[in-house]
């Protein structure tokens, strides 16, 4: 079986007395009913850490700044790819947390449109109910825990 590997960032920032995260929509690659909202993340390149490819995919799909305060967790599960040879792959989705650093969320370049339909700012309390994907899900509870064991931050 394949393997894939990839690195995403859960970014936060502080406004209103609220944290708040950054999610994106994808762009649709079948039909589906409801919106689909995920964290922002993508494949480690060849040179990379994965600390370093969630900073970059951070910035690609949402258009903020943001840098690295700690590792949260991995992802794994297996899927089978939609396009191209139709193979089983075993993918690791490593998540960091990230604070912002500046930036605008949505301002994104148009060869990003064919990937993220938009980007937005969405209350952590809400991304563990919102985030479309388990997996996801889990790594917004575990922000959630480490933002009220860390008052700092």
């Amino acid at each position: 079986m394949e393997r894939e590997y990839s690195a995403g960032g859960v970014v936060l920032r502080r406004r209103q007395e609220l944290w708040w995260v950054a999610v994106i929509e994808p762009q649709g690659r079948r039909k589906a009913p409801a919106t689909v909202l995920a964290l922002p993340k993508g494949n480690v390149d060849k040179g990379e850490t994965p600390e370093e490819t969630a900073v970059r995919e951070v910035r690609e799909e949402t258009g903020v700044e943001a840098a690295v305060v700690a590792k949260l967790s991995d992802i794994k599960y297996v899927y089978v790819r939609s396009w191209g040879d139709r193979r089983r792959v075993f993918k690791v989705v490593s998540f960091f947390l990230l604070r912002y650093r500046g930036g605008r969320i949505g301002q994104i370049t148009p060869a990003m449109r064919r990937e993220v339909r938009q980007a937005m700012w969405l209350p952590l309390d809400e991304a563990p109910q919102k985030l479309s994907y388990r997996g996801e899900r889990d790594v917004g509870k575990l922000a959630q825990e480490y933002v009220k064991a860390h008052p700092e931050l």
